[in-house]
C-alpha cells in the first residue's frame, strides 16, 4: 500500500497510449449522486490546464443523449451517448444503491442495461474506474469478482459476497481496474488517476488550486 505518492508503474495497464487526448468518460444515470459525479469531472477537467497533454472529458448515458435527474433533483443534460472504445477511463459514480425504489444504482442492477454495457466495454487500454456504490454496477458486470477493489463503507459486505477482493483503502489500484470507497472519495480517484496518468505536477497543481490535500491510502497492485 501507498499513500499519495508517485505512481507505480506497475499501475498502469499495458497497452495505453501515451499520446493524444487522455480521454474521461463519466457515466451518468438517474438518480446518481451529485458529488459522485461532479467532483471527479471538476479535478479531470482541470487537468487540462496543468499538462501538455490535451484532455477530453464529457458526460456520458448508456441510452443516448437524455437528461439526468440526479439524486437530490439536479438536472444534467448529457449530450453524449455510450462510445467506450472512445474512452481511455470510465468513471462510474454511484448513489441510490440503498433506495429499492428509487432510481440509482438498484435500479440500474435490476434494469441490467448499464451493467451489461460495462461488461462489454472492457478492452486492452481502457481503465474502468468507479467510486461509492457505483463499484456495485462494476460488481453486477462481473469486472471486480476476484479482484482487489473497495466501495462505500455500508455495502462493502456486497461487494465482498459477489466476489470482490475487499481492500482497506481509499483508492484501489488494480490496473485496469480502479475503485474508490465513499461519495468524497472521487477526489481521490480522480487525483490519483490524474497522477498515475498525467504526472506528479498535473496532481499536485490542481490540489492547489482546490486548495483541497488528497487523503487516505491508495492500495497498488505491486
Amino acid at each position: 500500500m501507498t499513500g499519495l505518492a508517485a505512481p507505480s508503474s506497475a499501475a498502469a495497464p499495458p497497452g495505453r497510449p501515451r499520446t493524444g487526448p487522455f480521454r474521461v468518460h463519466v457515466v451518468l444515470f438517474d438518480g446518481v449522486e451529485e458529488l459522485d459525479f461532479a467532483a471527479p469531472y471538476e479535478v479531470f477537467s482541470a487537468a487540462g490546464y496543468f499538462t501538455d497533454r490535451p484532455v477530453e472529458v464529457r458526460y456520458v448515458s448508456v441510452t443516448g443523449p437524455t437528461t439526468v435527474r440526479a439524486t437530490y433533483g439536479t438536472r444534467v443534460r448529457v449530450e453524449h451517448g455510450w462510445a467506450p472504445r472512445e474512452a481511455d477511463l470510465l468513471v462510474v459514480p454511484g448513489g441510490g444503491y440503498t433506495r429499492p425504489d428509487d432510481p440509482g444504482v438498484g435500479a440500474e442492477i435490476r434494469r441490467g442495461t448499464l451493467p451489461g454495457a460495462l461488461a462489454d466495454a472492457a478492452r486492452r487500454g481502457l481503465t474502468v474506474s468507479a467510486l461509492c456504490t457505483g463499484v456495485m454496477l462494476l460488481s453486477a458486470a462481473g469486472l471486480t469478482r476476484g479482484r482487489p477493489c473497495t466501495t462505500h463503507h455500508r455495502v462493502r459486505a456486497d461487494l465482498e459476497g459477489q466476489g470482490g477482493v475487499l481492500k482497506n483503502a481509499r483508492v484501489v489500484d488494480d490496473g485496469d481496474l480502479v475503485t474508490a470507497s465513499g461519495v468524497t472519495s472521487g477526489l481521490e480517484l480522480a487525483l490519483w488517476l490524474v497522477r498515475r496518468e498525467l504526472g506528479a505536477e498535473a496532481a499536485n497543481d490542481i490540489e492547489a488550486m482546490m486548495e483541497y490535500e488528497a487523503r487516505g491510502t491508495v492500495w497498488v497492485r505491486g
